[in-house]
C-alpha cells in the first residue's frame, strides 16, 4: 500500500503559492473504476471490512519502526499542526488534492484511499509525536512496485504545502516535518 512520502532537500523546499494547487473535488472516481475493471475481467471484488472500510492487505508485521523516522521530541510539532485533528486535516487536504491532480493522480488509481489516508495520518501523527502509533508497512516495501520519480515526489510535497498552509502550519514547522521525510526519498523513488 502507498504512503506518500515527500523527498526534497531543505535547500530546494520553497513556499508554494496555495493558488497552485488544482481545486480539489468532492470525491475520486478511481476506486470506483478499478473495482468495474475488475469486475468486468471477471475478477471478483475483494470486500471491504465492515468495520474501516479497507480492502484486505498481504499480513505484516506492524512497527513505528516503518514510518520511516524517528518522532520530535516535545509537544512543539504536535502543537504546530493543532494535534491530531488538525494533523487529519493536512492528510486530508494532501490526498483530495492529490487524487485531482492531473500530474500525479494516476498513481493513486488502483489504491485504498481509506488506508491511503488512515496510514499516512498514523505515519504524520507518530513522527509529529501526537500519541500515534504507525500500523502500515515499511517505505520501500509499501512503494516498491509504484515506479515513483523525483517529479512525483515533487508533486506530492506540493500537495502537502498547501495543505499545511490551510490549517496554517508556520513555515518553519513545514520544514521540519518536511526535512524529516525528505531522507524517505531513497526508499520511494524507484526510477
Amino acid at each position: 500500500m502507498i504512503s506518500l512520502i515527500f523527498a526534497l532537500t531543505l535547500a530546494s523546499i520553497q513556499e508554494m503559492p496555495v493558488d497552485a494547487v488544482p481545486d480539489i473535488a468532492s470525491e475520486s472516481q478511481s476506486e470506483a473504476e478499478a473495482e468495474a475493471e475488475a469486475e468486468a475481467a471477471g475478477k471478483p471484488e475483494p470486500q471491504r471490512d465492515p468495520v474501516t472500510g479497507e480492502l484486505p492487505v498481504d499480513p505484516y508485521q506492524p512497527s513505528n519502526a516503518h514510518a520511516g523516522a524517528a518522532p520530535f521530541a516535545g509537544t512543539g510539532m504536535r502543537d504546530a499542526f493543532h494535534g491530531q485533528e488538525g494533523i487529519r486535516r493536512v492528510v486530508n487536504g494532501m490526498v483530495d488534492r492529490a487524487i485531482v491532480d492531473p500530474r500525479i493522480s494516476e498513481v493513486f488509481v488502483s489504491h485504498d484511499l481509506v488506508r491511503l489516508r488512515r496510514t499516512l495520518f498514523e505515519q504524520f501523527c507518530h513522527i509529529l509525536n501526537a500519541g500515534c502509533d504507525y500500523t502500515g508497512r515499511d517505505m520501500a516495501t509499501s512503494h516498491r512496485d509504484l515506479g515513483l520519480q523525483i517529479d512525483d515526489l515533487n508533486v506530492l510535497v506540493e500537495n502537502l504545502q498547501a495543505a499545511m498552509a490551510d490549517e496554517r502550519v508556520g513555515f518553519a514547522a513545514q520544514n521540519r516535518l518536511l526535512s524529516k521525510l525528505a531522507p524517505m526519498k531513497r526508499d520511494v523513488v524507484t526510477r
